[in-house]
């Protein structure tokens, strides 16, 4: 939409202040709202029982065992809160070179997806497709001789995994990897093996971003990945354009929604994705960005809840559907109390 300024009455019979008033006014005529069903909650499972570590470089985030992940779901529930997010933190004498524990039907991941939809049918379960979680060298796909990480037979890996997690129960699959083609292999074997009803959310456009660190903290993949970077499969944080190709491409591929990653440093993203394709579109608040705003508020230079509120409606604005986002607790108890 073009709009000029002669289509609107100039100053003083036009004054754009008036709407602005009072709280009902602005209630009134606000253009983007949030609510609790916007929000994912990204969590950290982890084995064991009665399991609890602090993730230091996130405060307030924990890996959690399933025993007291199921309190948390409850409250998702409670509040609102459509989808959970799993994301594995494994032993690491189950790290292997090719990640082969990801397609364990009795691992980490099948196990408390199944679980979580016994307890709570109502609650949406999303899984993380890629490696990076099993893999000794923290790589999301599989790397020759040289680093370089190979497409095929990643895809290969990534498609058993997917299975994996379909034959498990979960609702939304969602690969992370950037690997071509993998969105069209999952479809494929989704549909062969009758899970027409798994939906897929494509990490689409998911950038070699510095706004990763405390993610790979908390996943236990920092250290096996050192001083190596994901570059030859992650997008250049300078690019737009090549965006658009990767989600028109995971749309043929058959992607039901897509995702953009990181979020508030790729809001332009977000706004060309929904305004090209019109496709339920995702962005997710990562852990770096979480961690500043936190770090921020701990210290007394922003307000928690007025800058966490800010930053979702941020997204919103910019035409996400929806925000995963480690403040979605925190923000669903703020919506409620409102």
């Amino acid at each position: 939409m073009t709009i000029h300024a002669s289509n609107f009455a100039s100053f003083p019979m036009g004054r754009p202040r008036r709407l602005r008033r009072d709280s009902f006014t602005r209630n009134l005529v606000r253009e983007n709202a949030l609510s609790a069903h916007d929000l994912i909650y990204p969590v950290f499972v982890t084995d064991g029982q009665n399991q609890r570590a602090a993730v230091a470089s996130m405060p307030g985030v924990e890996r959690l065992s399933l025993d007291l992940l199921l309190p948390v779901a409850r409250e998702c529930v409670e509040l609102g809160i459509p989808v959970l997010a799993l994301f594995p933190v494994i032993d690491a004498s189950l790290k292997t070179y090719d990640g082969v524990e990801a397609t364990n039907p009795d691992g980490l991941i099948p196990r408390v997806v199944r679980e979580l939809k016994k307890q709570f049918p109502e609650l949406g379960v999303m899984t993380d497709v890629a490696l990076d979680p099993f893999t000794t060298h923290g790589q999301d796909g599989l790397p020759d001789e040289n680093g370089y990480i190979l497409n095929e037979e990643t895809v290969a890996m990534l498609t058993r995994q997917a299975l994996c997690q379909a034959e498990a129960g979960v609702d939304i699959i969602a690969p992370s990897d950037m690997m071509d083609g993998r969105i069209a292999a999952i479809r494929r074997a989704l549909e062969e093996n009758k899970f027409i009803h798994t939906r897929i959310m494509a990490y689409s456009a998911k950038y070699a971003s510095a706004f990763y660190g405390p993610f790979r903290d908390a996943v236990g993949s920092a250290a096996t990945l050192g001083k190596a970077d994901k570059k030859a499969y992650q997008m250049d944080p300078g690019n737009s354009d090549e965006a658009l190709r990767e989600v028109a491409m995971d749309i043929a591929e058959g992607a039901d929604m897509v995702m953009v990653k990181p979020g508030m440093p790729y809001l332009d993203v977000v706004r060309r994705v929904k305004d090209e394709f019109g496709i339920p579109t995702f962005a997710y608040q990562v852990s770096g960005e979480y961690a500043m705003l936190k770090a921020a508020a701990i210290n007394g230079w922003l307000d928690h809840d007025a800058v966490m509120m800010e930053s979702l409606l941020a997204f919103k604005r910019a035409g996400a559907d929806g925000v995963l986002t480690y403040f979605a607790i925190d923000a669903a108890r703020k919506l409620r109390q409102a």
